[in-house]
This record gives structure tokens, C-alpha cells and sequence, in this order.
């Protein structure tokens, strides 16, 4: 393909400033149209997380791109999970067994503004703000536009068009609508949703709580989590059963009612929210999805990209790592040169799509876990053995959260089937008392437990292949 090709991307959010800025780096004419005001000039978030969970997989995005200083000063390192149960008592999780890996709270505003910055100092690019795309004509490569200042309705075309707009991405409904080739589609909810809320600083600008870690209130069937921000402040999000429950969003109608479930449930961390009521009327209550479809593509015409492909549920603190891993995929792709868009697109989609099948079903996974199993003694048990695998053996053991998280050189699939199995082993082999966590310090019996773990391990995976070939 000629490098002159002009492309057009939906979506100027994470995802699509950052391949904006990737296809301006290969020469490529882009533009980029946004149905939102641009977020540097205008504040936007309206509710919405202000900051993300930044970690491996997205950072090799930002080594692609050359940002990857930039982005880091951004960052603020979170080493582990700072546990609070109902007492008021907390305890470090570490993330892993190895100093060099955390993840990063991160500036979803400050990283988008960076990104955009970035992307317009290439002069073959250029950036669209208040342009609500309406729909996509897949067949003739064209978008219907409509400016939100002026109401003036507007076509434009492309030689193809990506769209990265989101969970609600007017391309793939236009799939869904258009009825001109098979298109599956899913969009599961939880029965739970979300509201943010915030704990602000000290009057001097210090943090109420300790600054490097992720903080978790599970309870069960619902719970508390915040990060730190630059300022001094964590951003709070409580996830919360819409009808469910003693306490759901449906009933917390009153001041009286909020600050009661609070008092109940997280005494610690309303210690620290005097703005709780105000937050909790002013700021929106969302809904959480999934969203899968296939194929993302329409010959050579048009491709779904990030959340518009296959958003998930925040709870591996992937979302935005995975749209950033499927610039880099997309890139490699690139590279090879294929004979069209058609090809190319059919080569991404073939590599990718099984990775985010299965971040989307670890993220569910991960939803159970942190408001519940974080806080059961057998769970704690594990996390305590695996960090001690990581720390005395950190070339022969990752757990599943630092396969999924730290190791950006394999796929999410391949984590999640290899972290699951490892999980069963080790779970089933404590329940039966198996293994004895007492003498962790010992490195010979530390060595030999993992011996019988990687042999359990090992036999889940072969009877699971077994199973797939028998199937």
C-alpha cells in the first residue's frame, strides 16, 4: 500500500489520538474526528474516572511512540493493594514478588492531552473537535457527521476509516443496523454499576492516605477502591449493586441513607470524605459492560479499534492498556506490508481477537475477586505463597496477575489459561493441605513447592487440552 493513503479515525479518546499519532509517525494523511469539546481547553470528565491504571502492556505502546519518559512523569507507582477491612485494619497485597513491577495510576485527561499535543505536531494530521458521527457507510468508506456548534451536517470520506469511539461506536452500529453481512454482537451488564466520588487533600497538599498503592474496601458484594492523583487527591470509585441488597444505588436516595452505609461499611474511608453526600448527588451513576462483536472489519473499509471492538469492565486495570496494545498489534501488522487494507485487517483481527475474548472474561473474573476474595484468608494464603515464588525464584514463576499484567511479550490468552491453571493448583493443593506455607524463608522447601505446583499446573493444562481435542 502507498503510505499517501488518507485515513479517517473516529474518536480522538486514548485509543484513537494514540493510533492517530502512530499512522502520522508512518507518513499516512489522518484525520481524526471528535464528538466531544477538546478536553484541553474544556473540562469533560463529568463523572468519568479521571485517572487509569497504567501498566507493561500500555507502556510498550509509549516506547513505540517515544513518549515513554513523557508518560512516566504522569505517573504515580502503585506497588500493591492496600487492603481495609470493616475495623478500620489494612494490609499491603503486593502486586508481585519482583520490585520492578507495579502499575501506575495515571491522568486519563493528562496522558489524552499528551497524546493529542503529540499527534498535531505532524503536519499530515489533523484533529476535529465537536463532530458527532452519526453513522458509517461501510460500503462507500464514508462518514456522516454533524457539528454540535453549528448543526451543519457533513459527509467525508477516506480510503478507510477506524473507529475508535468508544463502547458506543456509531461504525459497529451501523454494522449491527446495516444487515449487509453476518455481524455478531454482544453487550452483557453487570448487575452492578458505578459512581465516583473523591477523597480530596490535606490543606497543605498532602495525601489523606498511603500514595502508592490501590485501595480496596472489598465487602463482599460490593466494595470501595481509589487512586492517588498528582494533587494530592485519590479518585473513589464505589461499585454497588444497582436493586440489590441492603444498600443499592436505587435506595440510597437520601443524604441520611448515603452517610448511614458509609458509616456501616467503610468508616475509615468516610473519615476521610466530608464531601461524600455532595459527591455522591452530583456525580452520575454509569452501568458496567462487556461489549463483543465479530468481525471488527469490513473488507478493507473499515475496522473497529479499542472499546468500540471490545470493551471491558475495569477490574485488571486493562481497558485502556489492551486499545493501547492493539496500536502496537496493529503496527506489526503494518510492518508486514500486506498487499491492502483488506489483508491487514484480516491479519490484526486474526492475531487480536483472542486476546481481548479473554481479557474480557479475566477482568469478570477479576470483578469477583477484588470485592470479595481479597479479603478470604485461603486467597491470602496463595498471594502470599506466589509472592514468595516470585521473590526467590523471579525467572520460574509469574503469578497470574503478573503474567496478565507485567509480561507484555505474550498474549492475554495465553496468561489467562496458564494464571488459571496455576490458581486451581495452588488453591486445590491448599484446601487438601498440601502445602505448608509455613516455612516460606526455607528456599529448598520454597524450591520444592514449586516443583509441585509447576507438576499440578502442568497436568491442568494437558487435561484441559485433552479435553479440547476430545470436544
Amino acid at each position: 500500500m502507498k503510505k499517501q493513503q488518507n485515513i479517517l479515525i473516529i474518536g480522538a479518546g486514548l485509543c484513537g489520538s494514540l493510533l492517530a499519532l502512530r499512522l502520522g509517525q508512518r507518513g499516512y494523511n489522518v484525520a481524526v474526528y471528535e464528538m466531544r469539546p477538546d478536553l484541553r481547553k474544556t473540562d469533560i470528565s463529568a463523572g468519568r474516572s479521571i485517572n487509569l491504571a497504567f501498566s507493561d502492556r500500555g507502556n510498550k505502546a509509549m516506547k513505540l511512540v517515544g513518549l515513554e519518559a513523557q508518560v512516566n512523569a504522569l505517573c504515580i507507582p502503585m506497588n500493591g493493594r492496600m487492603i481495609h477491612d470493616k475495623e478500620g485494619h489494612t494490609f499491603l497485597s503486593n502486586y508481585s514478588g519482583r520490585d520492578q513491577e507495579y502499575i501506575n495510576s495515571i491522568s486519563r485527561g493528562g496522558l489524552n492531552a499528551l497524546l493529542l499535543d503529540e499527534a498535531e505536531k505532524h503536519a499530515n494530521v489533523t484533529i476535529h473537535f465537536n463532530k458527532k458521527c452519526k453513522s458509517v457507510d461501510f460500503e462507500k468508506t464514508t462518514a456522516f457527521f454533524q457539528d454540535y456548534t453549528t448543526k451543519e451536517e457533513f459527509i467525508e470520506d477516506a480510503d478507510c476509516i477506524i473507529a475508535t469511539d468508544g463502547a458506543g461506536s456509531a461504525l459497529r452500529k451501523s454494522y449491527y443496523l446495516g444487515k449487509k453481512f453476518l455481524f455478531s454482537f454482544s453487550q452483557n451488564y453487570l448487575t452492578h454499576g458505578y459512581k465516583e466520588l473523591s477523597i480530596l487533600p490535606t490543606e497543605t497538599g498532602d495525601y489523606k492516605a498511603y500514595k502508592n498503592a490501590l485501595h480496596i474496601w472489598p465487602r463482599g458484594d460490593f466494595m470501595v477502591i481509589a487512586l492517588p492523583n498528582l494533587d494530592g487527591s485519590f479518585t473513589v470509585t464505589l461499585f454497588l449493586s444497582y436493586d440489590e441488597g441492603a444498600y443499592n444505588f436505587n435506595n440510597l436516595t437520601t443524604p441520611e441513607m448515603v452517610t448511614e452505609f458509609f458509616e456501616k461499611e467503610f468508616p475509615d474511608a468516610l473519615a476521610l470524605m466530608p464531601n461524600l453526600v455532595a459527591d455522591f448527588f452530583e456525580n452520575p451513576t454509569a452501568p458496567l459492560g462487556t461489549v463483543k462483536c465479530s468481525p471488527w472489519h469490513y473488507k478493507g473499509n473499515t475496522l473497529l479499534m479499542g472499546d468500540s471492538a471490545h470493551a471491558i469492565v475495569p477490574f485488571y486495570g486493562q481497558g485502556m492498556n489492551a486499545s493501547f496494545e492493539d496500536v502496537v498489534e496493529f503496527d506489526a501488522v503494518l510492518d508486514q506490508q500486506l498487499e491492502d487494507w483488506e489483508a491487514t485487517f484480516t491479519a490484526y483481527e486474526k492475531t487480536r481477537k483472542k486476546d481481548t475474548d479473554a481479557i474480557a472474561d479475566l477482568a469478570i473474573d477479576n470483578f469477583h475477586e477484588m470485592k470479595a476474595h481479597t479479603a478470604n484468608p485461603i486467597f491470602q494464603e496463595k498471594r502470599k505463597l506466589e509472592m514468595a515464588f516470585e521473590k526467590a525464584f523471579p525467572k520460574d514463576y509469574s503469578s497470574k496477575y503478573s503474567l496478565v499484567t507485567f509480561n507484555e511479550h505474550i498474549g492475554y490468552r495465553e496468561a489467562m489459561l496458564r494464571g488459571r491453571a496455576q490458581d486451581k493448583a495452588i488453591l486445590n493443593m491448599l484446601a487438601d493441605h498440601e502445602i505448608d506455607t509455613t516455612h516460606l524463608d526455607d528456599k529448598t522447601h520454597l524450591k520444592a513447592l514449586l516443583d509441585k505446583v509447576k507438576t499440578a499446573t502442568n497436568n491442568i493444562l494437558d487435561d484441559d487440552n485433552v479435553a479440547k481435542t476430545i470436544g
